[in-house]
């Protein structure tokens, strides 16, 4: 039977239905204060009543089919649970259908109304739809489920109606039958196809947070090192970016991708480590990141694609912060660069990277300027910032000076599922409150044709994006809208009566600028980028350093970082750590004091390069700060000489001094790049010198020339003495062959000097005569 419906006693299950229970116990509790302060006795006295009204709370779990057409059977199932400290009696549940809705601004009033209005809420059908609850004890709950043929509920004419769900009976010892709670929805009827159906262009943002760090590993393939792996959980079945990926597949949807994303994933594909405290582990969810860009991969063929600028920037916070910053802007062209290319490479489409995308679609004209700095000439806005007063919606292009067309989204439609969608209640509100106002859009003017864009938020959960595919699906009947895409839409021909004018700068709204990226975020950057170009310069092979280190910058200034203030430092701080660390592996090596002996001698200066590339363009310039004493390279101060060193090595680097005086001379070294900009710290050290007068030279060239002396005097000595021992052995031959001859004499003293015989060729010469003049032989004795 229609009417059947299934009742179960259950336990009270959603959160928010218990903090009802608690605001109205407490409302309800003896106002003891108001004995005290009578001014508070009305406000409390509202409250009870509000709570009085509605002690029962109503939850529209399930409304099918969403979009009925004649002939059809609508079934609505909920949960009915009472939320008063009284037991309810003779409750029945009605289902009551209202009066069709004449604008999109009725359709936001009867979805914030709160009691039971009687006329505006429409009458119960009664009859076999209604549903009779004997009682339910207070904090208990019952499901119910009524079946309902379309016909029955009275559509008389196209058009979006107010459906709602109550709940009657008598609370306690109320005398008297009253309505305790309602729940309203909406049912667009639109049973036949309309003339002109809506363009209807849907978003589906793939973004996510960082989690790239800038560090890589020291092999060929540069390993990159993940802040976390908390990513996987994403990715996996289930996951919030899986269910994006699942469910877009089966969409006519236009992709917005943060190509950073898909970077990211791609590197999970193979070999990559994970930080966990001060160790690196390796990663193990390549088959889960293998998995998801494949299935990305055919998800987005034959779809559009918009490439975000690489790392998705914030573009408000540019342009209210980071314009002061000099170099701040200069990121947003090499990001958009990189956007397509990494798209095309990943996923083989080519993506159109003409699209800003300010947070929440909130412009002023500086952010119109900012984000048509890197070229794009269409910006995706929001209706809530750039506001038309107008009694339809109009399309969504329009021109807003320069050659930039604004891709103004719906408001409603955009943040139909930004609330918490985990619970079924809320899930099927906000599909047919989404339904209902897409309805209204084409009623508007029906026989014009108008193109509208959905944008919703940037990072849906996976049950905001199972909302939101339940209600693409609904509109795949295209009974009054049929799908485009962005780039179709930024085309289409803008609305004359449309508002053109970008709002000031005083209405951006308060609550996204406290959201916004500090001036010192961008300060840091800046630091960072200083030193990443300070370095490069050197390197044989700088693609190493300037991919992850721009990449890593481009994410520093991320649209996830909002919220998120004390992560968003700590990336930046572990990324300009970790460029500080590198650089300082170059470097000049501590040397001890030298001491300089003589007029010229030569310095050297050690240079380091524990890097694993070798360095260039360096110069290492040594200073003397006391040239007076000591000079470099003849009449100067200063000496430069180049320094190229291979990685893992260090080199020598030899400079030539020459000293006038005595003394202590304090010497530095530093390092520069070519041209000019010094890199890494100086060193200092101090050089003695001891110079050589030349009273000391001579001093020192006597003391040769004695040394010189005596060796003569000894080698002299040496001689004569040699010649003497070889005359006496000569002279005692002689007397020997003598002595023995026939009849010989022993000869005595003085024998020769008397004798009168001739003289004979064997005598020795007489040392009487006159003495020679030249000089004597080699072996001759002379007296002296």
């Amino acid at each position: 039977m229609a009417e059947a419906a299934d009742f179960q006693s259950t336990m009270r299950s959603p959160a928010r239905r218990w903090l009802r229970r608690t605001a109205a116990a407490l409302v309800s509790v003896p106002l003891l204060a108001g004995l005290l302060h009578v001014s508070s006795a009305p406000t409390a006295s509202a409250a009870e009543k509000v709570a009085a009204d509605r002690p029962v709370d109503v939850s529209l779990d399930t409304l099918s089919p969403t979009t009925p057409v004649e002939g059809d059977t609508l079934t609505i199932s909920g949960t009915v649970t009472n939320e008063g400290k009284q037991t309810v009696s003779g409750a029945q549940v009605d289902l009551r259908v209202g009066s069709r809705m004449s604008s999109r601004g009725e359709i936001d009033a009867v979805a914030k109304r709160g009691r039971f209005t009687p006329g505006s809420d429409g009458g119960a059908l009664g009859g076999p739809y209604r549903i009779k609850i004997p009682t339910l004890a207070a904090g208990l709950s019952k499901d119910f489920s009524i079946t309902v043929p379309v016909e029955k509920l009275n559509l008389d004419e196209d058009g979006v109606y107010q459906l709602g769900v109550s709940v009657s009976g008598r609370a306690g010892s109320t005398p008297y039958d009253q309505v305790l709670g309602i729940e309203r929805t909406f049912l667009p009827w639109q049973p036949e196809a309309t003339g002109k159906k809506t363009q209807f262009t849907y978003l589906w943002p793939l973004i996510s947070s960082t989690h790239l760090s800038a560090e890589t590993g020291s092999d060929d393939q540069q390993t990159p090192v993940f802040e976390d792996d908390d990513l996987a959980a994403e990715l996996a079945p289930g996951g919030r970016l899986e269910r994006l990926v699942s469910l877009g597949a089966e969409l006519p949807v236009t992709w917005v991708v943060d190509p950073d994303l898909l970077a990211t994933v791609d590197a999970m594909t193979r070999n990559y480590q994970v930080k966990e405290g001060t160790e690196r582990v390796p990663g193990k969810n390549q088959a889960i990141a293998k998995q998801w860009l494949n299935a990305l991969d055919k998800a987005v063929q034959g779809h559009k694609v918009i490439a975000l600028p690489y790392a998705d920037p914030d573009l408000a916070s540019l342009a209210h912060r980071g314009k002061d910053v000099s170099g701040s802007l200069s990121h947003l062209q090499p990001a958009t660069e990189v956007a397509e290319t990494t798209v095309e490479t990943i996923l083989h489409v080519k993506p159109s990277v003409d699209f800003a995308w300010p947070v929440d679609g909130a412009v002023d004209p500086s952010i119109v300027d900012v984000a048509t700095s890197a070229g794009a000439d269409k910006l995706i806005a929001r209706s809530d910032s750039i506001r038309d007063e107008l009694p339809y919606t109009p399309n969504a292009a329009r021109p807003i000076g320069g050659g930039t067309t604004a891709v103004v989204a719906d408001a409603p439609l955009s943040t139909a599922f930004q609330g918490d969608m985990t619970g079924a209640g809320d899930s099927t509100l906000a599909v047919q409150q989404f339904l209902a106002h897409s309805l209204a859009v084409t009623q508007q003017q029906p026989g014009k044709q108008r193109s509208i864009v959905v944008a919703p938020q940037r990072l849906p959960t996976a049950a905001q994006a199972q909302s939101m595919a339940t209600a693409l699906r609904a509109l795949s009947t295209q009974r009054w809208t049929q799908p485009s895409d962005l780039v179709a839409a930024a085309e289409a021909k803008p609305d004359d009566r449309a508002t053109t004018k970008v709002p000031g700068a005083g209405k951006y709204p308060a609550k996204l600028r406290k959201q916004e990226l500090p001036l010192q975020a961008f300060q840091d950057m800046k630091t960072t980028q200083d030193t990443l170009d300070n370095f490069k310069v050197i390197l044989t092979a700088a693609y190493r350093v300037v991919t992850p280190f721009g990449n890593a910058i481009n994410r520093e200034m991320s649209t996830s970082w909002r919220g998120r203030a004390e992560p968003a430092t700590a990336y930046r701080a572990s990324v300009q750590q970790h460029l500080k660390d590198l650089t300082t592996e170059v470097q000049l090596i501590e040397k001890s004091d030298l001491t300089l002996s003589g007029r010229s001698a030569t310095i050297p200066v050690t240079v380091q390069n524990q890097l694993l590339q070798g360095v260039d363009h360096l110069v290492l310039r040594l200073t003397s700060t006391k040239p007076t004493r000591l000079k470099l390279n003849g009449d100067d101060a200063v000496a430069e000489l180049p320094v190229r060193i291979d990685g893992g090595h260090s080199q020598s680097v030899k400079f030539t001094a020459s000293a006038n005086a005595n003394g202590p001379v304090p010497m530095t070294a530093q390092l520069y790049t070519e041209d000019g900009t010094p890199y890494g710290k100086p060193m200092s050290f101090t050089v003695k010198v001891s110079e050589i007068t030349p009273t000391v030279m001579l001093v020192i060239a006597g003391g040769f020339l004695l040394l010189a002396l005596a060796g003569i005097r000894m080698y002299t000595h040496r001689k004569r003495t040699a010649a003497r021992e070889a005359e006496a052995e000569s002279g005692a031959g002689t007397d020997t062959d003598a002595g023995t001859g026939a009849g010989a004499e022993p000869e005595t003293p003085g024998a020769a000097a008397r004798s009168d015989d001739p003289e004979q060729p064997s005598d020795p010469t007489p040392d009487t005569g006159a003495q020679s003049t030249d000089p004597s032989g080699q072996g001759e004795k002379v007296d002296r």
